[in-house]
């Protein structure tokens, strides 16, 4: 059998949607993921407050190198709230574009 006739045996049209009730425990595996936002986000707000304590503590100190690390901070604390607060659009943005393909 040659890669054409192997090929054309294949089926064209496939159609798969995710399944919300195919597996058990779905609805507590999107209550753990949704808890993870949660802690994910209450840890980006302590992440930030104790960064700007230390930005502001290096720049009150004459220190630029922990001023540096304390704006660093500030800044992956910013990213780290901005991925855990668009991941579900993200992941839905991404799941509509591969539909597509």
């Amino acid at each position: 059998m040659d890669l054409l006739t192997a090929a054309l045996l294949l089926p064209l049209d496939i159609q798969i949607d995710p399944n919300s009730n195919g597996l058990p425990g779905i609805g507590q595996l999107k209550k753990i993921v949704g808890a993870s936002m949660t802690v994910g986000l209450v840890l980006a707000v302590l992440a930030l407050i104790i960064s700007a304590i230390v930005w502001a503590l290096g720049a009150n100190s004459s220190n630029p190198h922990l001023a540096g690390r304390g704006k660093l901070g500030v800044l992956v604390a910013l990213g780290a709230a901005i991925v855990c607060g668009a991941s579900v659009t993200l992941v839905n943005f991404f799941w509509n574009v591969g539909q597509q393909v």
